[in-house]
């Protein structure tokens, strides 16, 4: 599946749980890639983030920019803090990542700081956002029902 399966592969490598078959696993970090993608995927629903855009959109508007575009770029990834991206995202959308990954509320901002600057590293390939519209939400969404083998969300 291309751009994914190397996300995915990078980031469980990275996380140390490669390999597994599963996304989620027991690693916390894991379960919070996997909701993440989902709500990236889930752009109309209620949990979602607004896809790629939407969730960059929405670090910009928090002051987070220069953060924000190093992910992109082809450059070092600059680190976020925990509190940064509270602010940026709210308890609710942060509550929505933590009842889908299973990690307390209180946890999910501090994986989060963990993972998304490398994820979004790797879905910005080339330092280009993919268009709103593409083929990134259904691809997404084939890679994560693939992983979830039918399983109910």
């Amino acid at each position: 599946m291309g751009l994914l399966d190397s996300v995915l592969g990078a980031l469980a490598n990275n996380t140390g749980n490669a390999n597994s078959g599963t996304i989620g696993g027991s690693d916390p970090k894991a379960a919070l890639i996997q909701a993440v993608l989902g709500m990236l995927a889930n752009n109309q629903s209620g949990g979602g983030l607004g896809g790629l855009g939407g969730l960059l959109g929405n670090l910009q508007n928090a002051g987070l920019g220069q953060i924000v575009d190093s992910w992109i770029g082809t450059g070092q990834n600059q680190p976020v803090s925990g509190d940064q991206l509270t602010q940026a995202l709210g308890d609710d959308q942060l509550g929505n990542l933590a009842q889908a990954s299973g990690i307390p509320q209180g946890d999910i901002a501090g994986h989060l700081a963990q993972i998304l600057p490398g994820l979004v590293d790797h879905l910005t390939p080339n330092g280009q956002v993919p268009e709103s519209g593409g083929d990134l939400g259904s691809e997404i969404g084939n890679l994560l029902g693939g992983f979830l083998g039918g399983k109910s969300a």
